[in-house]
């Protein structure tokens, strides 16, 4: 069974949720938070595998939320799913960098919601790699020029894992990285697996973040 908790302000969308996500043979909601601090304080608590976790919530919102959340290493397991009305929302950004595993809007389709939550709980963070690249370069193109080129912190990385770095950045999965690349699926989430261990990614959603952030990849820069 996969482990969900509901954290949003609204009694009515939380039981909306719990209605789609419990008519599942796989799901099961274990708690719901109506604010950022018990979200927390029962993520701890509870150890779901997947927390759906508002932005705009009293008493602490759901950024800083997460970033508790990601910054605890015994709760490294969870994945944390941020709902936002828009597709735009000007806190997503910063919820990826604080370890969100991804993002959904709040009117998604129920059989998205469903499969997102299944895709999170199996670690492949990246929910929509199209949409959140979308986003992600929305932010990116509006931010400070990095300092360097490629960033200081990828020097860690070998020339095929900053290769396979850019492809992430570009939201392609493991299998597209692999046939790009000529290589096989195993050999390209090694790769991956080794750019995450080597830069501190939490996930592939913050490995998308780094590759914007250090000019890896620059969606507007270039102009």
């Amino acid at each position: 069974m996969i482990r969900v908790l509901l954290a949003d302000d609204q009694l009515l969308v939380r039981a909306g949720f719990r209605a789609l996500l419990e008519a599942q043979p796989d799901l099961v909601v274990v708690g719901e938070a109506d604010d950022g601090e018990q979200a927390v304080r029962l993520t701890a608590e509870l150890r779901p595998d997947v927390v759906l976790m508002d932005i705009r919530m009293p008493r602490l919102d759901g950024l800083e939320a997460t970033r508790r959340i990601g910054l605890d290493p015994e709760l490294a397991a969870v994945r944390v799913v941020v709902l936002t009305t828009f597709e735009l929302d000007e806190y997503v950004f910063e919820a990826l960098r604080s370890g969100a595993a991804g993002f959904l809007v709040k009117d998604t389709e129920p059989a998205d919601l469903l499969r997102a939550v299944r895709v999170a709980a199996a670690g492949d963070a990246l929910l929509s790699p199209g949409v959140t690249r979308r986003l992600i370069g929305e932010f990116a193109a509006r931010s400070k020029r990095p300092a360097e080129p490629a960033g200081a912190a990828l020097t860690a990385l070998t020339d095929r894992e900053r290769e396979v770095l850019a492809l992430v950045g570009l939201g392609l999965s493991n299998d597209d990285i692999a046939r790009r690349l000529v290589v096989s699926p195993l050999t390209a989430k090694t790769h991956v697996s080794r750019a995450m261990v080597k830069l501190g990614a939490r996930d592939r959603a913050q490995l998308v973040v780094i590759a914007y952030e250090s000019g890896l990849v620059r969606p507007g820069w270039l102009g």
